[in-house]
């Protein structure tokens, strides 16, 4: 047989209609399109990590458990000892997990819509049926709908961010509630944000013997170390632990972190000052007759005028600013940027762009 023949009989035709997931190259650019913290470590810490990664040992293995990172994450994000946590490759690494373990049950994935791409993502790479939860008009959850939805498909695990992406707001605590307390579904909370809104859920893994919280630290700052945690009642964790691949988190990740922990001050300031800029950001972005979006995330969606998000966009491209367009993602979401809450200096340049934008193409 060729290659070409080899290729049509054992790669799934889901798989070759499909695309690699695009992400966009931002080299030379300031970068506000990916939910990523903007600022750098001092360089007096940069200087003593060089010296701690120096002593990594890359000729063996992995910790396969993390073991000199979980008391610290515990303590600084206040898990309490009642909980257990498994540690993944980045939030996707879980998310696959979770989806992997539904393989061959005949049981659905749901999670919001609009939402985080990659519940839908994988669930499509894993042959596993995704089910698509309504939103209300203010993006909250549709009480109705949901629960019709959810006595329609009978899902296995319902992914619900709090905040949401792309969105940025947060759900209804009492209509969360009462679709945890109106299925058997393993709800999963995403708390990918949670250095950005005083919203926290962790309790919930206490109350409610169905609830799990996922969180990550990749939006404080430790974007490149990939490094995602599912939290949850010990029984839930040792089932889910079967599935995780050893060795999942490499040792220079594990090292980062434990580095970034023993600091995790600076953490907090940098997450503080996001909260600042994104106040500015908003103000600003209003003043300039944009419809600005409530966010407790570390960005914020704009409402453009009618067809004047993709030129926006393509134009400051063209001044090395990134942001994300939504429009065409999402009906519900034509004519919007995603713009991610830089540093003091980023966001500046943005606007004093946007203002050039204005005068020049009258957009």
């Amino acid at each position: 047989m060729t290659r070409e023949e080899l290729i049509q009989l054992l790669i799934p035709e889901r798989v070759r209609l499909g695309a690699v997931y695009h992400v966009q190259d931002a080299t030379g650019m300031i970068k506000l399109d990916a939910m990523e913290n903007p600022f750098v470590w001092p360089s007096c810490l940069r200087a003593q990590y060089a010296e701690r990664i120096a002593k990594c040992s890359l000729n063996r293995y992995p910790d396969p458990y993390a073991s000199a990172v979980r008391v610290p994450l515990r303590q600084w994000m206040g898990i309490p000892e009642t909980l257990d946590i498994l540690f993944g490759n980045g939030s996707d690494e879980i998310i696959a997990l979770l989806i992997s373990s539904l393989i061959g049950s005949g049981r659905s994935v749901c999670a919001p819509d609009p939402s985080f791409v990659m519940f839908k993502v994988l669930a499509d790479q894993y042959s596993v049926a995704f089910r698509a939860l309504p939103l209300d008009s203010s993006f909250d959850i549709d009480l109705d709908g949901w629960l019709a939805c959810l006595r329609k498909t009978d899902p296995a695990v319902i992914f619900v961010p709090q905040p949401n992406n792309p969105t940025g707001n947060l759900f209804s605590r009492e209509r969360l509630a009462k679709i945890v307390e109106s299925t058997q579904a393993l709800v999963v909370i995403d708390e990918a944000y949670t250095a950005f809104t005083d919203a926290d859920f962790l309790d919930w893994s206490v109350t409610y013997p169905n609830v799990l919280v996922m969180r990550t630290l990749s939006k404080v700052g430790l974007a490149g170390s990939r490094f995602g945690m599912l939290v949850g009642h010990p029984a839930w964790i040792s089932e889910l632990d079967k599935m995780r691949l050893p060795y999942n988190i490499n040792v220079l990740s594990q090292t980062a972190v434990q580095f970034a922990l023993e600091h995790a001050q600076i953490l907090e300031e940098q997450s503080y000052c996001i909260r600042k800029e994104r106040t500015k950001l908003t103000h600003e972005l209003e003043k300039r007759g944009f419809n600005v979006w409530p966010s407790e995330a570390n960005f914020v969606v704009v409402k453009c005028e009618v067809d004047k998000a993709r030129p926006i966009f393509e134009a400051l491209k063209l001044r090395q600013i990134l942001v994300k367009c939504l429009d065409g993602s999402h009906p519900r979401l034509k004519d919007t940027l995603r713009i991610t809450v830089g540093s003091s200096e980023e966001i500046n340049t943005l606007l004093t762009a946007i203002d050039q934008l204005v005068a020049e193409l009258g957009l």
